[in-house]
């Protein structure tokens, strides 16, 4: 239980981090430097889990998976609009450069979380294939 939960933690901080290096690279109104990685990494992964499980828990009653996904886009522009006021490293200029790196980042955490997944499942099955061998 603890491995499962240091990977999906572990590929989570990744994700937000290559989001956040990716949106860097590819926006011109969009900088972070090194501190500001480690804090907005951080910081993002805190609020992000917040405000999810807040939605989740009190305004989704009955989740899909369209909802889920609307979830974390919208979960992700907050974090990233607190993380920007928050975090002196971190530097966001216009309306569309959010946009644009929530959807980067957006892309990232989920391709992360999928790995994540994917990690957990193999270790799983290396379990049963070891326990099967006994």
């Amino acid at each position: 239980m603890l491995a499962r939960w240091g990977i999906r933690l572990g590929t989570s901080l990744v994700g937000i981090a290559v989001g956040l290096l990716i949106s860097s690279a590819a926006l011109g109104r969009f900088s972070i430097n090194a501190e500001g990685l480690a804090a907005a990494t951080l910081l993002f992964w805190v609020v992000h889990l917040g405000v999810q499980i807040l939605a989740l828990r009190v305004l989704v009653r009955e989740p899909s998976i369209a909802l889920a996904g609307l979830l974390a886009l919208a979960s992700t522009i907050v974090a990233l609009v607190i993380v920007n006021l928050v975090v002196s490293g971190l530097t966001i200029h216009g309306a569309s450069t959010y946009v644009v790196a929530t959807l980067i980042i957006w892309a990232a955490t989920a391709i992360s979380d999928t790995v994540g997944r994917h990690m957990i499942r193999a270790r799983r099955q290396e379990g049963r294939q070891e326990r099967a061998s006994r």
